[in-house]
C-alpha cells in the first residue's frame, strides 16, 4: 500500500487480494535460494498479472532476495529495481527473483508454459539414474484479464496436451476486470474451460484460508498424473481497504486516499513499510530450510557432474551462454553453389546449427514441411506419438501467439535457445511477444518463410509487403532477409551468436531470419566467404563498380538476384551492395560505412519486394526505392514479380 501510495501509480488490488497466495508460495511451499537466485534447479514463478507487481516485489524483499526497502520504497521511479511492471534482468535492468517480463496479460501463463517446457527438457536430457538434478515446478499467478486474452487459451492448451504436471497455475479469482466487474465482459466457468483442455482443477471458495491455499498448491506439486494443476482462488480484490474492496476500483490506485485508514483498520503501526520482526523471522527460517535443500542439490550436482563430464560440459556451457563463435560455426556449414529458396537452404543449415549448439531447438506453428525448419534425428519434443521430453522438434500446432510466448519461456529458463517458424504474414500474430523478447534481449530466433509476394498464388492475405519493415523498426531485433545459400548460412550463425564477446553470448535479443519461398539465383559478384563475411556485418558490396562511381543499387534478399544481373547491363560505373540486416549494418564503425557505401555517390537505387519507407534512410532524398506500396494479387509468383516491378528489367529502367 506504501509505495503505490508514494508513487501515486500502480495497482493495488492484486497485491491485497493475493496476499495469502504469496505467503504461501514464499513462506512454505515454493524452492529457492536468495542468495544464489539463479540456482537451475529453483521454483519459478511467474506474474502473469504484471500490473500487480507489487506483489512480486513485496514477496521477493521479505523472502530475502537483494531488494532492500530502499527500493520497494522507490517503486516506479527512474532506475529503481522495482518498476512498474516485473522486468526480466537484462544489461538495464537487474532485479534479482524475477523470472519473466511478462508484459501484455496473459502472456505470462504461456511464458510459465515455456518454463515448465525448460524443465521437463532439462530433467530429460540431464537426469540419470542415479541423480536427479531437475525437478522443480513451475508457478504462475493470473487474473480475469490473463485468461480472456486468446494467448492463455493457445498455451493451456499446449500444456495439457504435452501433459506439463510441474505447472501451476493460481487463478486470482476476484471477478473485476479495470472497466467493470467482470460479470460484464464473461460468463464462462473457468473451471469447466480448464477441465476441458485437460487440466486439474482445485477449486477454493476462500481464496484468503491460508490452510486451504497451502493444501491445493501441496496436492499440486504431489500430482504426477500427467495434467498441469489450475487452482481457483476466489479472492476479494483490494483486500483490507474496505471502500473500494471487491470493486473494479480496488484494480488501480485509487484506493491510496483510504489507505492510512486502512493501516489502522488492519491493526498495522503508524510506521510506513512496516515489517514486522517476526515477519522476517519466520522467512528466514525458510530459506534456511530452502538452504538445506540447496546444500544438499550442490552435493548432487558435483557427483553427477563427476559421472557424467560431458553432459556437464554441456550444461555448464549453456548456462554460460559459451558457444562457438559464429566463424567456427559458418566453418562447420559447407559452401553450396545453389540456385534454391532460402527455406530449402536452411533445412540443411538448421542441422548444423544444432550440432554446433547442442541446446539449440526448433519448432514450427503447424508447418514444418513449408519452413523446413526440422531437425534431423533429433526428435520430437512432448508426450505420446512416439514423443520424448529430449525431443528438440516443437510442434506448437496452429498457435503463433502461443508458440511465442512459449519460446520466451524456454528462453528465460536460460539452458535451451529457442527457434520458432511460421509464414512471415503470420508473424503478426505474435508480434506482442516479439515485442517483449527485444525488450527482455532474449535470444530467440524467428523462421519466418514466405517472405514476399512471391508467394504468389495464395494471394494478398498471404504476401506480406509490410511485415518486413514492421519487424525491422523493433529497437534489439536484428532482422535479416539473406539472398541466397551463403548468406543464408551467416544469417543462421549469427541468430545464435548475437553478442559474441570473448566466447560467450553477452548482449543477446531476437534474431528474425526472413526467407523465401521461390527460387534465387546463387550470387557470384564476390566469392562464396566474403558473401559470408559481409552478412555478419549486415551490408557488404556484392559487385564492385571497375570504373568511376556512377551509381549504388541497394537491395536485400531474392531482389539481390536482380541487382547483380542489372549491373552487367548498366556498366562499370555500377555497385551493387546486398544488405541483408539494416540495423546490424548500422552498428558498423563509420569508415565501414562509408566503405560500401560513399558519400560521394548520391545516385542510388534501392529494391525491395515490400514497402518502400525505410530504405530512403540509405539511398536519400535524392534516391528512388522499387518497392511495393500496395497489397498483391493472386497469381503465380512469377507474375506478381513481374506486374510489381520487382524484375531486372524494371531495376534498370529505374536507374537511368
Amino acid at each position: 500500500m506504501d509505495s503505490i501510495a508514494a508513487a501515486a501509480s500502480g495497482h493495488l488490488g492484486l497485491p491485497l487480494g493475493a496476499a495469502e497466495i504469496g505467503a504461501v508460495l514464499w513462506g512454505q511451499s515454493m524452492m529457492y535460494n536468495p542468495d544464489e537466485p539463479t540456482w537451475p534447479n529453483r521454483d519459478r514463478f511467474v506474474l502473469s498479472a504484471g500490473h500487480g507487481s507489487m506483489f512480486l516485489y513485496s514477496w521477493l524483499h521479505m523472502a530475502g532476495y537483494d531488494i532492500p526497502m530502499e527500493e520497494v520504497k522507490n517503486f516506479r521511479q527512474w532506475h529503481s529495481q522495482t518498476p512498474g511492471h516485473p522486468e526480466f534482468p537484462n544489461s538495464e535492468h537487474t532485479t534479482p527473483g524475477i523470472e519473466a517480463t511478462t508484459g501484455p496479460l496473459g502472456a505470462g501463463i504461456g511464458n510459465a508454459v515455456g518454463l515448465a517446457v525448460s524443465e521437463k527438457m532439462a530433467a530429460a536430457t540431464f537426469n540419470t539414474e542415479d541423480h536427479k538434478i531437475f525437478d522443480h515446478h513451475v508457478y504462475a499467478l493470473c487474473g480475469d484479464g490473463c485468461l480472456q486474452e486468446g494467448v492463455s487459451a493457445e498455451a493451456m492448451s499446449f500444456a495439457a496436451h504435452e501433459k506439463l504436471d510441474n505447472l501451476i497455475l493460481l487463478f486470482d479469482s476476484n471477478d473485476v476486470t479495470l472497466d467493470k466487474m467482470a460479470e460484464f465482459t464473461q460468463s464462462e466457468d473457468h473451471a469447466q474451460r480448464f477441465d476441458a483442455y485437460g487440466w486439474d482443477v482445485i477449486t477454493l471458495t476462500d481464496g484468503h484460508d491460508l490452510k486451504a491455499i497451502h493444501a491445493a498448491v501441496e496436492e499440486a506439486k504431489s500430482n504426477n498424473n500427467g495434467k498441469p494443476t489450475a487452482i481457483i482462488c476466489k479472492t476479494i480484490i483490494g483486500k483490507g481497504i474496505d471502500e473500494v474492496a471487491g470493486t473494479n476500483a480496488a484494480h488501480g490506485e485509487a484506493g491510496v486516499e483510504f489507505v492510512d485508514g486502512a493501516r489502522k483498520s488492519l491493526g498495522l503501526p503508524d510506521e510506513k513499510w512496516h515489517v514486522s520482526d517476526d515477519t522476517y523471522s519466520f522467512m528466514k527460517e525458510k530459506q534456511a530450510a530452502n538452504k538445506a535443500v540447496y546444500d544438499e542439490w550442490t552435493e548432487t550436482y558435483a557427483a553427477w557432474k563427476a559421472a557424467n563430464g560431458d553432459k556437464a560440459t554441456i550444461l555448464e556451457d549453456a548456462l554460460a551462454k559459451k558457444r562457438k563463435s559464429a566463424a567456427e560455426i559458418m566453418d562447420m556449414i559447407p559452401m553450396k553453389e545453389t540456385d534454391e529458396a532460402t527455406r530449402a537452404s536452411g533445412s540443411t543449415i538448421i542441422n548444423q546449427v544444432s550440432d554446433a549448439l547442442p541446446t539449440y531447438v526448433s519448432g514450427s506453428a503447424d508447418l514444418h514441411g513449408s519452413n523446413k525448419n526440422y531437425i534431423k534425428g533429433a526428435g520430437d519434443f512432448g508426450s505420446g506419438f512416439g514423443k520424448s521430453y529430449s525431443g528438440k522438434n516443437f510442434y506448437y500446432g496452429i498457435r503463433e501467439h502461443g508458440m511465442g510466448v512459449i519460446m520466451n519461456g524456454i528462453s528465460y529458463g536460460g539452458i535451451f535457445t529457442p527457434s520458432g517458424a511460421t509464414f512471415l504474414v503470420f508473424a503478426d500474430y505474435m508480434r506482442a511477444t516479439m515485442r517483449i523478447a527485444a525488450l527482455a534481449e532474449l535470444p530467440v530466433s524467428y523462421i519466418l518463410t514466405h517472405d514476399s509476394i512471391g508467394v504468389g498464388e495464395d494471394g494478398p492475405t498471404h504476401q506480406p509487403v509490410e511485415t518486413v519493415s514492421g519487424l525491422r523498426v523493433f529497437p534489439n531485433m536484428d532482422v535479416m532477409r539473406p539472398a541466397d545459400y551463403e548468406e543464408t548460412a551467416a544469417a543462421y550463425a549469427y541468430s545464435i551468436t548475437k553478442g559474441m564477446a570473448c566466447g560467450t553470448v553477452q548482449t543477446t535479443g531476437p534474431v528474425s531470419l526472413i526467407l523465401t519461398r521461390q527460387n534465387v539465383k546463387y550470387l557470384t559478384g564476390v566469392s562464396p566467404q566474403e558473401r559470408r563475411d559481409g552478412t555478419m556485418k549486415g551490408a557488404y558490396t556484392l559487385v564492385k563498380e571497375t570504373a568511376d562511381l556512377e551509381r549504388i543499387i541497394i537491395a536485400a534478399g531474392s531482389e539481390v538476384q536482380f541487382a547483380e544481373a542489372a549491373a552487367k547491363e548498366l556498366g562499370a560505373g555500377t555497385r551493387v551492395v546486398s544488405m541483408p540486416c539494416m540495423s546490424l549494418f548500422d552498428k558498423q564503425s563509420a569508415e565501414y560505412k562509408e566503405s560500401v557505401l560513399p558519400s560521394s555517390c548520391a545516385n542510388r537505387v534501392a529494391m525491395e519486394a515490400g514497402v518502400s519507407g525505410l530504405w530512403y534512410k540509405y539511398v536519400g532524398l535524392q534516391g528512388k526505392v522499387v518497392g511495393v506500396d500496395r497489397f498483391g494479387f493472386s497469381a503465380p509468383g512469377d507474375i506478381t514479380f513481374r506486374e510489381l516491378g520487382m524484375t531486372t528489367e524494371n531495376l534498370i529502367a529505374e536507374c537511368q
